[in-house]
């Protein structure tokens, strides 16, 4: 319901009408005048079976060069514009005079007074052609702002922002460290090598994760700088 008012507020709805009834009729006119029999005409004359399939050419080869001529969006240039009026013109234009013929012959032969004969088949391709540029016409419509793009929020340049190829800052206990340091020069004098997380967790009784941070804080050999109680620890003279 809401679509049909919408077509009948814009005028598009009778624009499809128009252009429905002007191609029926002009194509039943044309297939009406196949029928007109010649003055010479015997009593068993009959139309042809291609003159009754051409009449029906004429209004369709109307409707789709004025559909071609006025809906391709034609590129900009000398060479395209003279393809697109020397080219599809003549053929809007020997359809539109046939098919004109056709419906003025036919009216002639209903015995239409000669104003009506000329002038009728102008309401009746007229009808068809107008009314598909009314439908051309009411398609070119301005996006609403609903249908707009929104555009992509810029990026936040606080100075909280992390950027994605770093790692956030590990708290790390302060009153952890001493006893960290300790372990890590009793462990070095004792086996010749640096401790690992694994075993700096084992001797204070925490966790792995929390060692590594503390291992990070103390040695500095972590991408990013662990902080002690949300402050970097500033390491001088080594642990003692």
């Amino acid at each position: 319901m809401t679509t049909l008012k919408t077509l009948t507020a814009s005028g598009r709805f009778w624009a499809y009408v128009g252009s429905t009834l002007g191609a029926i009729v002009s194509i039943a006119a044309n297939i009406a005048h196949s029928y007109v029999p010649p003055d010479n005409a015997t009593v068993h004359w009959a139309p042809q079976p291609g003159a009754v399939v051409g009449a029906v050419v004429w209004p369709v080869f109307l409707f789709i060069a004025v559909e071609i001529l006025a809906r391709v969006a034609w590129p900009h240039g000398w060479t395209w514009q003279l393809l697109r009026w020397a080219g599809i013109t003549p053929v809007a234009f020997v359809a539109a005079l046939v098919s004109y013929r056709h419906l003025s012959g036919l009216l002639a032969y209903y015995s239409e007074e000669s104003l009506v004969s000329i002038l009728g088949p102008l309401a009746v391709d007229g009808l068809m052609v107008m009314a598909t540029g009314a439908l051309i016409a009411t398609s070119h419509t301005a996006p609403t702002p609903a249908s707009m793009p929104t555009p992509a929020p810029a990026p936040s340049t606080t100075p909280d922002t992390i950027p994605d190829d770093t790692e956030p800052t590990p708290d790390v206990p302060a009153h952890l460290l001493n006893t960290a340091r300790f372990s890590i020069v009793q462990h070095e004098q004792a086996n010749g090598r640096p401790i690992t997380a694994d075993e700096l967790a084992a001797r204070m009784s925490i966790a792995p994760a929390v060692a590594g941070q503390l291992l990070t804080a103390i040695h500095g050999n972590h991408p990013g700088s662990a902080r002690v109680n949300g402050h970097t620890p500033t390491l001088t003279g080594g642990a003692r």
